[in-house]
């Protein structure tokens, strides 16, 4: 049975999902000089291959694919052995370094197959996208290779970097929208307006099979000896190609993609068998921040996609550390995703001896973000835990504290004097990599009087709570505390004041930027209950999402109004 906190799906397939169509007959094309494959190797697969049924979407695949003009411009990455990480899981885990092409994304393998198919006469129309950096600066990339026009449109939250990045390589930047969907939508009129050929960032058979050289390298370095590939998917381009290589030269490989637990756009659509929209997503894992995957990729990935996993924040900050520490090289978010999925699925299966690829797909990493990701990795390495803790008010309770922890290293200690009988203390410590190490310091804390509360995967306690321990007002009525998420652009401030601030009385403001593209914003208001609905209709008009966490332990235990005094 299948644990109730587990993040997994097994996609439901045919037991043979090429099993309906002829062989097609292969043409022999053009292959550039960097590409690995030649005709020798070609027919050696193809003589394997020749008594294995097949579909034509496959045939039609593998063609695009072995013909797909990515080499250009990208390099075949590198398929590197983590030997550090692969130690301590006890299986091989190889990283497919795609972090390392030209413009650090694999994303331009994809955009310079589409726009290197174009006619002269629709390239010379000039192109457009819209993207929030890889496939931007791939289009870019690709546009001046052609010596062609290329106009990016971009969030206005996009990073300057990126924006920069894009300016360089000969892109007209055009900022729209705080989201990629309101770009996208800006990107498509202008296309109409000017008669350029917009160039999808997943759903176009052309990106997908530039996409899909990926997996042709996999297979050539690897010989097919492979247990599994780990895929991060946002709008599912990447996965599709991959897996429209891998399942018809080597089908007992698993592909395994990989969502961000608050982008679960592929997941959900598979899981319901039809393409899900969501509300909205999560921006820490930037570059798989899609609210609906594509026509073609979902049709791809519900034949082909063997299993789906999600993964949280600390989780992968935890992969971003584990790469680093093996590299020296820092990914993006997005980029983590694989290795970060392949450390849950061993724990989940108990898998030893086994080989696995993670996808690097990119590290385009905004350097103010490191300060988030540093303060996240040992939590989602399971190498931290955050507690509540309340301990006597007196001489030597931390000393005391300290002996029940039988050694482990404190990381962080923070309380302030709540009244004569004792102190709420915000408490870190380290582990030795496991859950149950946690249980057990949980269970000596009880057993010796302490009463303890695990904050260990509560967002509030880690975002704000911890820098912001004391301060308990005495006497304050009818507060409620609220968690937003700000834009990062110049007048979101001003939005939240004006709706909010002039009306109800703002008690507690906390606010700290993570490198993200939006600002995490905790606030404390006073909201009488005669008029708590029509302050939720002003909350709904800001279009902010937000999160009550009034009822949360964390802000019950260290912000919440303290009892009165004598002669309050």
């Amino acid at each position: 049975m299948m644990p109730a906190n587990e993040t997994r799906m097994i996609v439901p397939q045919a037991a043979n999902p090429w099993a309906s169509v002829r062989i097609q007959t292969w043409r022999m094309g053009w292959f550039t000089e960097g590409a690995k494959y030649i005709r020798s190797q070609l027919s050696v697969m193809l003589a394997r291959l020749v008594n294995r049924p097949n579909s034509t979407t496959a045939g039609e695949y593998i063609d695009r694919i072995l013909r797909a003009r990515v080499y250009d411009v990208a390099m075949e990455s590198p398929l590197e052995r983590a030997s550090r990480l692969s130690r301590r899981v006890g299986n091989e885990i190889l990283l497919k370094r795609e972090d390392l092409q030209p413009t650090f994304s694999f994303k331009l393998r994809g955009a310079y197959n589409k726009i290197a198919s174009l006619s002269n006469h629709a390239a010379a129309r000039g192109v457009i996208c819209a993207s929030a950096g890889n496939h931007a600066q791939g289009v870019a990339l690709a546009a001046s290779r052609r010596q062609i026009p290329a106009v990016i449109v971009m969030p206005v939250t996009t990073p300057r970097i990126k924006v920069q990045a894009v300016a360089d390589l000969g892109g007209e930047v055009v900022l729209h929208g705080d989201d990629y969907d309101s770009a996208y939508e800006r990107a498509l009129v202008i296309a109409r307006e000017r008669q350029m050929v917009f160039v999808h960032p997943f759903d176009d058979p052309d990106v997908i099979a530039g996409q899909g050289t990926i997996g042709m390298e996999i297979s050539r370095q690897t010989g097919g000896n492979i247990d599994a590939v780990f895929v991060p998917v946002g709008g599912g381009g990447l996965i599709a190609g991959i897996a429209a290589y891998l399942k018809y030269v080597h089908p007992q490989i698993r592909i395994i993609g990989v969502n961000a637990a608050d982008s679960t756009a592929m997941h959900d659509s598979l899981r319901d068998g039809e393409r899900k929209a969501l509300q909205r997503v999560g921006i820490f894992a930037d570059g798989v921040a899609v609210r609906r995957v594509g026509e073609e990729t979902f049709r791809l990935a519900r034949e082909l996609v063997d299993e789906m996993i999600l993964v949280d924040t600390d989780e992968i900050c935890a992969g971003i550390q584990d790469i680093f520490e093996d590299t020296r090289s820092i990914v993006e978010p997005a980029g983590a995703l694989a290795v970060a999925a392949i450390k849950k699925y061993i724990r989940r299966t108990g898998s030893e001896g086994r080989r696995f690829v993670a996808i690097n797909c990119g590290a385009n990493m905004n350097f103010d973000r490191l300060r988030h990701v540093a303060e996240r990795a040992e939590i989602g390495a399971q190498r931290e835990a955050l507690l509540a803790v309340n301990i006597p008010e007196r001489p030597g309770s931390f000393l005391q504290l300290c002996r029940v922890l039988d050694g482990r290293s404190v990381t962080e200690f923070n309380y302030r004097w709540s009244g004569s009988q004792g102190a709420e203390v915000f408490l870190g410590f380290g582990l030795a990599g496991s859950g149950k190490d946690k249980d057990d310091v949980l269970a000596a804390l009880r057993t010796a009087g302490y009463g303890a509360v695990d904050l260990t995967d509560n967002e509030l306690a880690k975002l704000h709570v911890r820098y912001m321990v004391g301060g308990r007002p005495a006497g304050l009525q009818e507060e409620m505390l609220l968690r937003f998420e700000f834009p990062e652009r110049p007048g979101a401030l001003r939005k939240f004041l004006e709706a909010v601030g002039g009306r109800w009385n703002i008690t507690l403001f906390h606010y700290r930027n993570h490198g993200s593209d939006a600002g995490r914003v905790v606030a404390g208001i006073q909201v009488p209950a005669s008029s708590r609905e029509d302050f939720l209709l002003h909350l709904a008009e800001l279009h902010y999402p937000w999160v009550d966490e009034t009822d949360n332990p964390a802000y019950r235990l260290f912000l919440g109004a303290s009892a009165p005094g004598p002669g309050q």
